[in-house]
């Protein structure tokens, strides 16, 4: 069995239901189906061979899912590419790679065209609308005879090659299997509850694990609907949500903040919610709090765990676990084994802070063309993660921090993460991030980034007296900055090493 398999099966038993909304349009599962088997068959035609690279650059919509699904049906690996890239970073993905081919959408071009010529491996480029240096997609499509599923393509070749985030160095392409999605996919419905038939609605970039393997995926194997939005629009997306009775709603604690946060969000009706789950970055207890207000039809909030390397998921609180294992993100998925080890790969006992590390049929296969890097990170043969967490008697995880975030002033150690889940329940604080910054007496002392909400006034002793008050006083900021916006990446992550240093 392959992933393309999963489309083909939901045509066969779905034929005439939704499987796709997107600006391009509405698909049944039955014309989703017939086009990407015309792709597949003009991808072979057009000289492409099993386990070639192809490279796809596309906001969230038909193009992209098409082109995908029709790589990976023929044995093609599909490599997606951060669409808010710049050349420079296009360019690279597409070298490291071998992309030998780039599937992109007409926004594009001139990146596309800029770079070409710095790209020797590709043969060719495809375009809705084409241009000077590819073909026209929709052209490209038609021309090609419909192919089946290859079912020789098997559960051990490789399917997705997915770039790591990169906020700490250039991103690394982790080689995932048709195997570790098809696992993920198992692990992920049974932690997440998933159902048949669902609405979703699917914002996180799709060149993502999460947006691909998780959200969208799901909805093809179980006959869902997926609603894409080619881009973050809160108020086209609650009306979006009210048109749609879209009942599954996905994405990073940013992304709800934004949403709720909206000064029209609560003109639109939000009751067809039922699921909602969060993952890429900390869920404090007080944005749990607001999206069980903000979702009245939810029961709790499934916080979802894992990286790019396992596929991407490794833990899952339910709904009903949120309700009670404050902090948790859940227990290890069925299909996988994860421990909490020290400096020495030793398992530690419950409570104690340590290394995530797992394994399981899920986790990635390597790093393309990075023999050292995989050695590291799969050392001993389990997946390290760098992350930081401690585990209960019931073998919940709580993540703590990620490893190379941790503060380490006086010698004690201070996590991040504690600092920013106080700073986000303070009522002037919209947002809030906590990094290290290097100290002559101390090695490290902590500072704290804020971004108040609007109406709100706080100094920076005001931050550090509301610290003072609720922790122990080596881990309060001995510096406030204030800003109008954290950055993050794309997935949602706050990029540290942009705050660290300066004023």
């Amino acid at each position: 069995m392959n992933v393309g398999y999963l489309l083909a099966n939901s045509a066969a038993k779905f034929p005439n239901r939704e499987a796709v909304v997107c600006d391009q349009g509405r698909w049944s599962f039955a014309r989703f189906d017939e086009r990407v088997s015309r792709l597949a068959g003009a991808m072979l035609a057009s000289g492409l061979k099993r386990g070639e690279r192809v490279a796809l650059l596309f906001f969230n919509g038909g193009p992209f899912v098409e082109t995908y699904f029709a790589a990976v049906r023929v044995g093609l690996v599909a490599t997606p590419v951060n669409f808010r890239f710049v050349g420079e970073e296009i360019s690279y993905i597409i070298n490291d790679s071998g992309a030998v081919a780039l599937f992109h959408g007409p926004e594009f071009l001139s990146v596309v065209e800029e770079v070409r010529d710095q790209c020797p491996s590709l043969r060719f480029t495809v375009c809705p609308g084409g241009g000077p240096c590819g073909y026209d997609h929709e052209a490209f499509l038609e021309g090609g005879e419909p192919l089946a599923v290859d079912s020789t393509v098997i559960e051990s070749d490789p399917c997705q090659l997915m770039y790591t985030s990169g906020t700490t160095g250039r991103p690394k392409g982790a080689l995932i299997s048709h195997g570790n999605v098809l696992w993920n996919l198992v692990n992920t419905i049974l932690g997440r509850e998933d159902k048949s038939g669902q609405v979703s609605i699917i914002v996180g970039p799709l060149y993502h694990t999460a947006a691909l393997n998780n959200h969208f995926t799901i909805q093809v194997a179980l006959g869902g609907k997926s609603v894409l939005m080619s881009r973050f629009d809160p108020e086209r997306l609650l009306a979006t949500i009210h048109q749609e009775k879209v009942n599954v709603i996905s994405g990073a604690p940013a992304f709800y903040h934004l949403l709720m946060q909206h000064p029209s969000a609560l003109n639109y009706d939000r009751s067809s919610i039922t699921k909602c789950t969060a993952g890429a970055d900390k869920l404090s207890q007080e944005t749990k709090r607001k999206l069980l207000n903000f979702f009245p039809e939810i029961n709790g909030v499934y916080d979802v765990y894992g990286c790019t390397e396992a596929s991407p998921c490794i833990t899952i609180l339910t709904a009903q676990q949120s309700r009670t294992k404050h902090g948790s993100v859940g227990k290890a998925l069925p299909f996988l084994q994860a421990q909490v080890v020290d400096e020495s790969e030793q398992t530690l006992e419950p409570g104690g802070v340590g290394e995530v590390v797992c394994r399981g049929p899920n986790v990635m296969q390597g790093y393309h063309n990075r023999a050292e890097d995989t050695y590291q990170a799969m050392r001993g043969g389990w997946l390290h993660t760098g992350d930081l967490a401690y585990m209960d008697e019931e073998g919940f995880f709580y993540i703590v921090d990620r490893k190379k975030d941790m503060i380490v002033s006086g010698g004690e150690n201070i996590y991040p993460r504690e600092i920013e889940e106080l700073l986000l329940a303070h009522p002037g604080v919209a947002d809030a991030a906590v990094v290290g910054e290097p100290d002559d007496l101390w090695g490290e002392s902590v500072k704290a980034v804020v971004v108040v909400k609007k109406g709100a006034s706080l100094s920076e002793q005001d931050i550090i007296d509301y610290c003072k008050t609720h922790l122990a006083s080596y881990k309060k900021p001995r510096k406030v900055v204030f800003m109008d916006l954290l950055p993050r990446n794309a997935s949602g992550k706050v990029l540290k090493t942009q705050l660290q240093g300066g004023a």
